[in-house]
């Protein structure tokens, strides 16, 4: 979603800036700008488009440099992504200038009110009514118009603002969108995460929701809405530069998919103890007898995390013997979903910021259950809110199409389903079992991305397709939906993931020379119903691409493509047979000339409902 940066002190201003908003890219956007105060004045640059144009303009128009400012790069919802609608945003006096990640739901009204009052408004954004709210409200003390134009507000926010007369501090403000204060040496920074500032300081003060602070060059002082001291602890961020960085691959989506044996690997690290053939995750806080208490699990989640969700409800189910429900985060707080004392709510987000899942967590502690998350960015707000949870130590994902946070999702799902399995039905013999395929990973991811070339090759003879059908029975058919999904975000080609079996009702008939399908089909209890199902789509001319187990020489005769993987659990493979999809995905949106990282539309962390 949107992204913030802010800076004040002795350095030079503008490249702080500037860095920060490219830091951010990632996050998703379609505008950018920044806001300076030098000289009494508030001087901004903003344009649509990539931060190349206003790289651009700011060459043409002459550089200002002061000691404090901010910059915005703007994902749209409320107003066309144009040059007028991009942030900062300013007053009517042009003494204030704002930036803004989340939406103003009562913006109307407050426009409304502000017009009558003789305001002239010049966009159609839900920021500039909140810009020209402080700047209706300033009266010498920006704090205290901030405060007071937020308490008007009803809706998310994550601000920064500066004003030309008071060019010594930035107010910032958080409401449901994150926003995080970086503390260094005789300057202090404002961002939406810690990586647009990370090159500058590790050490940073999340803010929460309806909180303030004032950041001047060499203290901050945070309160909340109504003026009440908050005293804030600082965390060190043990994130490694290097891994924000591209290191010599083209793309950040292509880095994070090779990156996926470590990081798997990270996911596991500690967290099993051999002694009792078991998992140790001291993050859930839950005693054995916690654990065997839970009578009802309900994940929830959005997107590529949703499918991970998927993948937790089949192992928990089967492996664990525990009733599981996999809700849309979106839909389930519309929902009277019910709730009791023993059900175990668990909220997966990457971000950990992620608004729909994070309401929904804040709905189920509501009705009683006990919450975890599963996470990967320390000090999140799903982090800090939730009664306990993992992380998935999967540093950085850069890539707007998450790869290796859903990978590292079902990994921690694996090792919560073997903490409840062996507390409830599971022998010890069947959990070193568990414990020893768990560990072969690494090796067995590794040994599909040295088949990359051939993923490539394959790539390019399906490169032209507009449409894409993804199938897979069991621990597979969320698989097949992550596939598809990720052939839609970064190539724009129409796919559709289902289970194998429902093909017979309704997508059969759309199979033709001109659709590729795509079955994963390892060597399991569904194997032999799958090989029916790719039999059907042959003797409708369809082409297939299948991924199947090492050593299966029977589906060589029976698909147009097949692409080997080691031979895994069942309810482990998924974090196998994703990784070739992957690839394919890359490559083709490569192929296309697609913008990889920065697929049209989306954002990284949807921080809005």
């Amino acid at each position: 979603m949107c992204g913030i940066v802010g800076y004040i002190g002795s350095q030079p201003i503008l490249p702080i800036l500037m860095e920060g908003l490219k830091r951010l890219e990632y996050r998703g956007y379609d505008s950018a700008g920044v806001s300076i105060v030098a000289n009494g004045t508030v001087y901004t640059q903003k344009t649509a488009g990539k931060i190349s144009n206003l790289e651009k303009l700011i060459a043409a128009n002459g550089q200002i440099d002061g000691g404090v400012g901010i910059g915005h790069t703007r994902w749209a919802t409320h107003g066309a992504p144009t040059t007028s609608n991009a942030h900062p945003h300013r007053d009517a006096e042009g003494k204030i200038s704002v930036v803004h990640n989340g939406i103003i739901e009562n913006y109307r009204v407050l426009k409304r009110q502000l017009e009558e009052a003789g305001v002239v408004m010049t966009t159609d954004t839900d920021t500039e009514v909140l810009t020209q709210l402080i700047g209706h409200f300033y009266a010498g003390d920006l704090e205290d118009a901030v405060r007071l134009a937020l308490k008007r507000v009803e809706g998310t926010y994550g601000i920064a603002v500066v004003c030309s007369e008071e060019p010594d501090r930035i107010v910032v403000a958080r409401n449901g969108s994150p926003l995080v204060l970086g503390v260094g040496d005789d300057q202090n920074f404002v961002a939406s995460d810690v990586a647009a500032i990370l090159h500058h300081t590790r050490q940073v003060i999340y803010l929460d929701d309806h909180e303030m602070a004032v950041v001047e060059r060499n203290r901050f002082r945070t309160t909340s809405l109504d003026n009440v001291h908050v005293r804030k602890d600082i965390t060190e961020i043990d994130w490694e530069l290097s891994s924000i960085e591209k290191a010599g691959y083209p793309h950040f989506m292509l880095k994070e998919i090779y990156e996926q044996p470590d990081t798997v690997c990270n996911a596991m690290r500690g967290r099993f103890d051999e002694g009792i053939a078991s998992a140790h995750l001291g993050g859930i806080d839950m005693r054995d007898d916690d654990l065997r208490d839970v009578e009802r699990i309900i994940i929830m989640a959005c997107g590529t995390s949703w499918h991970a969700g998927l993948i937790g409800e089949y192992m928990l189910e089967e492996v664990a013997r525990i009733p599981v429900e996999v809700e849309y985060a979106s839909e389930f707080r519309y929902r009277n979903t019910i709730v009791t004392p023993k059900t175990l709510a668990i909220a997966i987000s990457q971000s950990g910021e992620t608004m729909d899942t994070l309401w929904a967590m804040r709905e189920a502690k509501m009705k009683g259950a006990r919450a975890l998350g599963i996470c990967n960015v320390v000090g999140s707000t799903i982090a800090r809110e939730s009664d306990g949870g993992v992380y998935t130590h999967a540093g950085p994902e850069i890539g707007v199409a998450s790869t290796k946070a859903f990978t590292a999702q079902v990994t921690v799902l694996a090792l919560l389903t073997l903490a409840f399995a062996r507390v409830r039905q599971m022998d010890r013999a069947e959990g070193q079992r568990f414990i020893q395929e768990m560990h072969s990973l690494t090796a067995k991811i590794q040994s599909i991305l040295d088949q990359d070339a051939r993923l490539l090759e394959l790539a390019k003879a399906y490169q032209e397709n507009d449409n894409f059908l993804y199938l897979g029975r069991g621990y597979n058919f969320p698989v097949a939906l992550e596939g598809a999904l990720k052939l839609k975000e970064i190539s724009y080609i129409h796919a559709e993931g289902y289970p194998a079996a429902e093909m017979k009702h309704g997508p059969i008939a759309l199979i033709d020379k001109n659709m590729p399908v795509v079955f994963i089909a390892p060597k399991d209890r569904a194997y032999e119903k799958v090989v029916g199902n790719i039999e059907e789509v042959r003797a409708r001319s369809g082409r297939v691409i299948a991924i199947a187990t090492e050593g299966d020489d029977e589906i060589v005769e029976k698909v147009d493509h097949v692409i080997h993987i080691p031979q895994t659990l069942p309810c482990l493979m998924p974090i196998l047979s994703v990784i070739p999809l992957q690839l394919l995905a890359y490559h083709i949106a490569v192929l296309r000339d697609c913008d990889v990282d920065q697929p049209r539309n989306l954002a990284k962390s949807v921080t809005v409902e």
